[in-house]
């Protein structure tokens, strides 16, 4: 385990600037060890980029870092494992070696410091040692990393922080993968590290998370530091008005909409063991939540609805006529478009600019003699990028250096010139800010007023009952119960979620 001694962590002065925007403005930030210390902010308002100078990701341009008033040089991740301070991200795969067991992966210092001779047993040994002492003794340490699930993969991680003399740990969004349970085992985890004086540097667009579990608040807007507050000093209003510099009334804005006729109808739907005989409907107008736990089968069933997963049984029909739905393209030529979950793995292309994903479903009409017309390319990007507020403003760039709220609106975006008339969002504001969730809801809302039909899968409750007409609750690959917009009570929505009771 980690030194039970308490250090001060200190980041004074912190400034960093790339081409034509300055991310960090003269921040300061500090963590004690045996506190947990939240570090909030819309996207884009630099927590991630102030982490990676602290990470060694990036270096500062002005500024200074210390642990107990030492300075630290930190040019490289090397250089701050090697301080104590390390990363539990929510990308767990790239930080694991999935061809390595648990206890390789715990101990990879060990396996990659050059050593000759390595003692197999031994460091087996020493990673069932620590995951004991840690609480987790469910995980074998023989078993390859890549067989985990994602919560077991984060608890892998920290047991390596460990492992490495970890003093200082940065928890960036670790619960947006996780399902309750499995959030509930982290948080006794990071409780557990607190009381051994490690200090924890906690991330995440869950409010309710944060005010449960941290001591301190630190809310940045636009490079710059806002505010440090003791938690039971501030509330989430109070938080979220600093993380906007405006009021946030509203959080789930609604349009009322005049419901039209049946779009979209799917009939006795079967799919492997997650998608079980469900019926449902959407219409002209309507916002239809689909809503259950993880695990309970919804982005299976977006998938199925899309043509990217096969059926087994069943029938999909959109205006009254049959679909066949063999693949993702004939769902897009049925008029359907999905904005997937894995936004970074399927919604958007982040290695190509602005400008070509939004032009991605829409290159015939943007073509001529089978070449891209890029004026035409251009003028659809402007469009949307004002039609969005996708910030920063510009067509070129590249979508991975994009806030997640933004990568999420260009997912969006390059949908709307294909005039789909069903669409399927799943699970949309994951890892995004309270700021881009208005706009998306905003988005949404106007979408309903032109007669798509909305069909928003989601295990936020408060969302579902905020933004749909109707609520359909799915458990264990089925619809269990069909609520009204005027009925539902988020204790309903969670009992027919978890017991699985029609």
């Amino acid at each position: 385990m980690a030194s039970s001694s308490v250090s001060l962590l200190n980041m004074l002065g912190i400034t960093k600037s790339f081409p034509g925007v300055r991310a960090l403005n003269k921040v300061d930030f500090e963590v004690r060890g045996g506190e947990i210390h939240a570090l909030l902010g819309a996207n884009g308002a630099g927590k991630s980029t102030l982490m990676k100078v602290l990470s060694g990701a990036y270096r500062a341009d002005e500024g200074t870092i210390a642990i107990d008033s030492r300075p630290l040089a930190i040019e490289q991740p090397l250089d701050a494992i090697r301080f104590g301070i390390q990363c539990v991200y929510q990308e767990v795969d790239t930080a694991l070696v999935p061809q390595l067991t648990v206890a390789e992966n715990i101990m990879l210092d060990r396996i990659t410091g050059g050593r000759r001779w390595i003692d197999w047993s031994a460091l087996q040994q020493d990673a069932a040692r620590l995951l004991s002492e840690l609480g987790l003794t469910g995980i074998d340490v023989k078993r390859q990393a890549g067989e985990l699930s994602i919560a077991q993969k984060q608890l892998v991680l920290i047991a390596r922080a460990l492992a490495q003399q970890a003093k200082f740990i940065i928890f960036d969004e670790p619960t947006a993968p996780l399902s309750n349970e499995e959030a509930d085992q982290l948080f006794r985890l990071m409780n557990r590290l607190k009381a051994d004086g490690v200090g924890c540097i906690f991330i995440s667009h869950r409010l309710a998370e944060v005010f449960r579990i941290s001591d301190r608040v630190t809310v940045m807007r636009d490079g710059r530091r806002i505010s440090t507050k003791a938690a039971a000093d501030t509330n989430a209003a109070a938080v979220v008005e600093e993380m906007l510099g405006k009021k946030f009334d509203e959080e789930f804005p609604k349009a009322q909409v005049a419901i039209g006729d049946t779009l979209l109808e799917a009939r006795g739907l079967t799919s492997g063991t997650k998608v079980r005989d469900i019926s449902l409907s959407v219409r002209q107008g309507e916002i239809v939540g689909v809503v259950g736990l993880v695990g309970a089968g919804k982005t299976e069933l977006s998938r199925v609805l899309f043509g990217a997963d096969p059926l087994d049984a069943g029938e999909v029909l959109l205006r009254g006529k049959p679909l066949r739905l063999a693949k993702p393209a004939d769902a897009v030529r049925s008029g359907l478009a999905l904005i997937p979950e894995e936004r970074r793995k399927q919604g958007v292309l982040v290695e190509l600019p602005v400008m070509a994903n939004l032009a991605l479903p829409i290159l015939r009409a943007l073509s001529r003699l089978g070449f891209v017309q890029r004026g035409k390319e251009a003028a659809n990007a402007e469009a949307r990028i004002a039609e969005l507020g996708i910030q920063p403003a510009n067509k070129n760039q590249l979508v991975k250096y994009l806030s997640g709220g933004n990568q999420q609106k260009v997912a969006v975006g390059k949908w709307l010139p294909t005039n789909a008339d069903v669409y399927l969002f799943d699970e949309p504001t994951k890892g995004v800010d309270v700021g881009a969730k208005s706009d998306i809801f905003r988005l949404i809302g106007k979408l309903a007023q032109e007669g798509k039909g909305i069909l928003y899968f989601s295990c936020e409750i408060p969302e579902i009952l905020g933004i749909a007409d109707r609520i359909l609750v799915m458990s264990y690959g089925r619809v269990v119960k069909e609520l009204s917009r005027a009925e539902a009570t988020q204790e309903q929505v969670l009992y027919y979620a978890s017991s699985g009771e029609a």
